[in-house]
């Protein structure tokens, strides 16, 4: 599939003839600079955009072409997004922030268990502020989560957090996907992090460059960056 941006003449080539599959339960790392596409892949992956041209599947449905009422319904039922920031509401409890989607879900993790599975099963009514960068992405990820997605998209998760928040961030990520089996996919431009991946797909110029599989999955505690 490719995506070209179009900024009245000037044309934006974000994805050049992208061919890509995903496998149930597995984790792979999107690395790149910026620019390079990995966003622009990552949101059409969750539905949150189209390709201008080419296929996109999920299983045995068809999501090119989809309008806005089934490309909703994709994500409510399959995906779950973590981005760099947040996103969380700040006049809610980590437990209320959670709870707000597994109202709407049709199976979901109970929210204690969710924050629980983030290392935040002590942390359960506190707010936003009264949290630290890292325990917030925790509850990003808690909510994410809580709606038991069979994909986890996750956009740059470590990218405001600092080294060692980071690693902890990054073994909640591994964590989910090796007790829940939900297949993941982690964009960063930190090489160091790739180790952590079954697979890992560099992307350069909106062109997936190389795909190596790892031969061992390091534990993010091994991870040097």
């Amino acid at each position: 599939m490719s995506k070209v941006y179009r900024m009245g003449e000037v044309e934006v080539h974000a994805l050049r003839a992208v061919d890509l599959d995903l496998y149930a339960g597995e984790l792979v790392v999107l690395l790149g600079a910026s620019g390079s596409g990995k966003s622009t892949l990552l949101n059409i992956l969750g539905g949150l955009d189209t390709p201008t041209s080419g296929e996109v599947y999920y299983l045995d449905h068809t999501l090119t072409g989809a309008n806005d009422d089934r490309l909703t319904r994709f994500r409510r039922e399959h995906v779950g997004f973590v981005f760099q920031f947040y996103n969380l509401i700040p006049s809610l409890t980590a437990l209320e922030n959670v709870s707000l989607v597994t109202e709407i879900a049709d199976r979901p993790l109970d929210p204690e268990e969710a924050l629980r599975l983030v290392g935040l099963g002590g942390r359960l009514h506190h707010f936003p502020a009264q949290l630290s960068g890292g325990e917030q992405q925790r509850v990003a990820i808690a909510r994410a989560v809580a709606k038991r997605p069979d994909v986890l998209l996750c956009d740059e998760p470590t990218g405001a957090l600092d080294y060692a928040t980071g690693k902890l961030v990054l073994e909640v990520l591994a964590r989910v996907n090796r007790e829940l089996r939900t297949t993941t996919v982690l964009i960063t431009h930190n090489a160091a992090i790739a180790g952590m991946a079954d697979r890992v797909i560099r992307m350069s110029s909106g062109e997936i460059v190389e795909v190596t599989r790892n031969a061992r999955r390091l534990a993010p505690s091994e991870l040097a960056w």
